[in-house]
């Protein structure tokens, strides 16, 4: 076994370069279109409100011990939907859209700023995964907490009015 290593790592090295074949015209396929991916969102929406709305109830039940838990149920399910969203819809929707300078502009810049939306949220997220014993941190929480809810159903509603009747069987 030793001399076939030895043999492989002794050969001469050619002095002419390797032949590179350049690549094919490699394009990646085309995203499908899945008729059960709006409806899919637009449930997770409605989870994710309802994990929200839940998270909002551990205050007034002085419950604050499981916040951080709720938190992280929350931010998995947020970041589940989010990469669906990124990678079946705006994929599709992008690439559907490719030929039309104006729209897909529109919607890059639509993603982005559900992008950092959705950044917002993560670190609201986790700001806030230590426990809260002081009433200063627990009034912090409170107003966050109401600030970046106005925002999980601003980009909520925009998503469901604006961007996904774009995504249509092409």
């Amino acid at each position: 076994m030793f001399a076939a290593i030895r043999r492989l790592f002794s050969k001469p090295v050619h002095s002419e370069p390797a032949l590179v074949r350049p690549l094919a015209n490699v394009n990646p396929p085309a995203p499908r279109f899945d008729a059960q991916l709006v409806p899919q969102l637009t449930h997770d929406h409605r989870e994710l409100v309802h994990a929200y709305e839940q998270i909002g109830m551990l205050p007034e039940r002085d419950r604050w011990d499981l916040l951080p838990s709720q938190l992280l149920t929350f931010k998995s399910q947020l970041e589940a939907h989010l990469l669906a969203e990124n990678v079946r819809f705006y994929n599709y929707v992008e690439y559907t859209l490719r030929d039309d300078e104006e729209n897909f502009s529109l919607i890059r810049d639509f993603r982005r700023e559900m992008n950092a939306i959705a950044r917002g949220v993560i670190e609201f997220v986790k700001k806030y995964q230590h426990p809260l014993v002081s009433s200063a941190e627990r009034g912090a929480f409170l107003a966050d907490y109401r600030n970046v809810g106005a925002l999980l159903v601003q980009r909520i509603q925009r998503e469901e009015s604006s961007l996904y009747p774009l995504y249509q069987n092409s």
